[in-house]
């Protein structure tokens, strides 16, 4: 089987998958501030949105353990439910393998919580199938950090290649002449990207005459 790890991600390619952003597993989070999860998290859903890309999001037991899907990532998606499981490993529900077949991308790019399980499992499970994973590290954490880079250097010695959500969002745009998605790229930066979205902010209004962008 011809592998093309060595291929950008493009929207065209891939899908992305969130897992799990839900109250109580992240009340179970030490591996990384919670709200830095969040926002990476969210910045990752609005990417798959500007660019089109198809999305699935997955909760697990929300109406009766786990709460709902974080509302911040719900809002980017307002119409699309959350396939709601009992197994730990998506890939285990039948719903879900369904959705991520109708995607027809063999390139998945993933974030759960918690590593160690939600995020460790489904994609042990595609890698074995013959999909390509790509393991979002900073919108995905874990119990302690211990249990955080354990099982990322597991899935990466299974073949999974290791993300962020901002390397995700640029390698979608490639090209600062792809003016249909530009302004909503430098939007997402702005609003989610950190000290990088406070740069261009500054840049932007101080020398770009685009003040607000």
């Amino acid at each position: 089987m011809f592998n093309d790890k060595s291929d950008l991600l493009t929207p065209g390619n891939s899908a992305i998958i969130l897992i799990d952003h839900q109250p109580q597993m992240l009340f179970g989070v030490q591996s990384a501030d919670r709200q830095t999860v969040i926002n990476n998290t969210v910045g990752l859903a609005k990417t798959a949105k500007v660019f089109n890309v198809p999305i699935i999001l997955t909760t697990a037991t929300a109406s009766t353990f786990s709460g709902p899907l974080h509302p911040q990532i719900q809002e980017v998606f307002p119409d699309q439910k959350p396939i709601d499981r009992t197994t730990m490993n998506s890939w285990e529900d039948e719903y879900f393998l369904a959705a991520v077949k109708k995607t027809g991308r063999k390139k998945l790019v993933i974030a759960a919580l918690w590593t160690e399980v939600c995020l460790a499992f489904p994609t042990l499970s595609a890698i074995k199938d013959g999909y390509e994973v790509y393991i979002v590290t900073d919108a995905s954490a874990g119990t302690t950090v211990e249990a955080h880079n354990m099982s990322i250097q597991r899935m990466i010695q299974a073949g999974a290649i290791p993300v962020t959500w901002e390397s995700v969002l640029l390698e979608y745009q490639r090209d600062w002449a792809r003016q249909e998605t530009y302004d909503a790229v430098i939007e997402i930066a702005i609003q989610h990207g950190g000290a990088y979205g406070a740069g261009i902010f500054y840049a932007h209004t101080m020398f770009g005459g685009h003040e607000g962008v």
